[in-house]
């Protein structure tokens, strides 16, 4: 998994009001590893692979939040994008790329339940992804090799047992899951 104790994910919030900036930054340093960026284009300079999570502003003078969204998909970085802002959505919402969209004014707890929710989200992504890899690793060794070619591999044995184990990690985040919608929609995204 990307995040650890030891390693804290990264949130990158991007406004171009430093003090709403400023704000979110002083409430989400407790938890996360924070960069901060007054603009689009400080934006487009500071996102790389280590950003987990960035808080997006949507009006912004220089280059919009959705000018910085699409370049940040174009340029093929997943980290997961939560639009901040005080736009009331609309239905151009639909085709654009965030993960969340949450109207200012925002709350402490709601930053953190929206980045939690998020981070659980990207977890879910990477294990299914590498249950997959692994799952296709042992289905092409399983049609090629005999039993007793398998069995006697020490490498095809560990591989069996980390699938094991990813697979028992997924179906408890599954389990997570059942959960994260009714969380998820109990949120305040609205301005009011």
């Amino acid at each position: 998994m990307s995040t650890t104790v030891s390693d804290p994910p990264t949130v990158l919030v991007v406004d171009d009001e430093q003090d709403v900036a400023d704000i979110y930054t002083l409430q989400l340093n407790e938890r996360y590893t924070v960069e901060t960026v007054y603009g689009g284009r400080a934006a487009i300079d500071a996102v790389d692979e280590t950003v987990d999570v960035m808080l997006l502003d949507r009006r912004m003078p220089d280059l919009s939040g959705n000018k910085v969204l699409e370049q940040v998909r174009a340029d093929g970085y997943d980290c997961r994008v939560i639009m901040v802002t005080a736009v009331d959505p609309k239905f151009d919402i639909i085709e654009m790329p965030f993960d969340d969209y949450l109207c200012k004014p925002v709350d402490k707890e709601t930053l953190y339940e929206a980045i939690e929710q998020q981070l659980t989200a990207k977890e879910y992504d990477e294990t299914v992804s590498e249950l997959f890899r692994a799952t296709s690793k042992l289905t092409v060794l399983e049609s090629e090799m005999s039993n007793e070619e398998l069995s006697s591999s020490a490498e095809y044995q560990r591989l069996k047992t980390m699938t094991t184990e990813m697979r028992t990690e997924a179906e408890s985040l599954m389990t997570e899951l059942n959960d994260f919608e009714s969380a998820f929609k109990a949120i305040d995204r609205s301005s009011n």
